[in-house]
């Protein structure tokens, strides 16, 4: 597979590498990243099959990571570095932590923990849940690498002024996310096939027991405002605030269970890196200062 695209952000120090989420792409850290680089190269990835990365084969972790070693390696990488992921970023972080120890020095996941399992729920019936996840999880695929109208990318920068993200930096990030087409519109990335593979594993993955298994430090960041909620689908609040006490029970766990994990809070949605960037940068910056 070709090598992934890579934005240097320059920087001296041991290597941070920032990763997006899924159907996202390295623009969003653009905010954040300058903010690292006093003690640290910074470099920012895009994932295979997303912004200007070339499809996977087949889309996989697995996939992902080794694709990851060729891209640092190519920059001249080859020694202990820090992943910090967002969103599906997150979780590979965390990964690259636990199947790579020799080559991360910590890893941190901001807010990375997709769906998780009907037991994460507390309080709600188990059996809902799992119909309510099912759902979720048809209306991803069925919405997966679609080809969006020409107006696409300015609807979603408008909706982002509303959790108080600058126009423009909301902009810049969708128009970087997806592939223009010819005539107008907008290609959803990655394309259908890779974003389905996609999906499937990320609902494969047992996030927690990944946790457990990595053995440096990590920096675990749940985001703690919800997105308003869409007309239609107003059930997600409730859904949202058990999922929200099932993360905060079983994080506080993992904190006693595991020496060397942190977990941290901040006052933002899920799109802290557009609409939070400086504080996400001090969370970061004060997890690697204890490395």
């Amino acid at each position: 597979m070709p090598l992934l695209h890579v934005r240097d952000h320059g920087g001296e120090g041991p290597p941070l590498v920032l990763l997006h989420g899924a159907s996202r792409s390295l623009a969003d850290w653009d905010s954040v990243a300058p903010l690292l680089t006093a003690g640290h190269r910074v470099l920012a990835v895009d994932l295979p099959g997303h912004g200007r990365s070339a499809a996977a084969p087949v889309w996989s972790f697995g996939a992902a990571l080794t694709a990851l070693d060729e891209a640092l390696a190519a920059r001249g990488i080859t020694g202990p570095v820090v992943p910090v992921g967002h969103s599906l970023g997150g979780m590979l972080a965390a990964l690259y932590a636990a199947e790579r120890p020799g080559r991360v020095r910590g890893a941190v996941d901001l807010d990375g923990f997709w769906w998780g399992r009907p037991a994460q729920y507390p309080g709600l019936d188990p059996e809902p849940v799992a119909q309510r996840l099912a759902d979720i999880g048809a209306m991803s695929r069925a919405s997966a690498g679609r080809r969006m109208p020409a107006d696409y990318v300015q609807q979603q920068a408008a909706y982002s002024t509303g959790l108080g993200i600058p126009y423009e930096r909301a902009e810049a990030a969708f128009r970087a996310s997806v592939r223009e087409l010819d005539g107008g519109g907008w290609q959803l990335l990655p394309e259908r096939p890779n974003a389905l593979e996609m999906l499937d594993a990320m609902d494969a993955l047992d996030l927690f027991t990944v946790f457990r298994r990595a053995t440096c430090p990590l920096l675990i960041v749940r985001a703690l405002h919800r997105v308003p909620p869409t007309p239609g689908l107003e059930w997600m609040d409730e859904l949202m605030d058990a999922y929200g006490r099932g993360l905060a029970r079983d994080l506080a766990e993992l904190v006693t269970q595991r020496p060397g994990v942190t977990a941290e809070g901040i006052a933002a949605t899920h799109a802290m890196l557009l609409e939070a960037p400086v504080r996400v940068a001090e969370l970061v910056r004060t997890f690697t200062a204890g490395l």
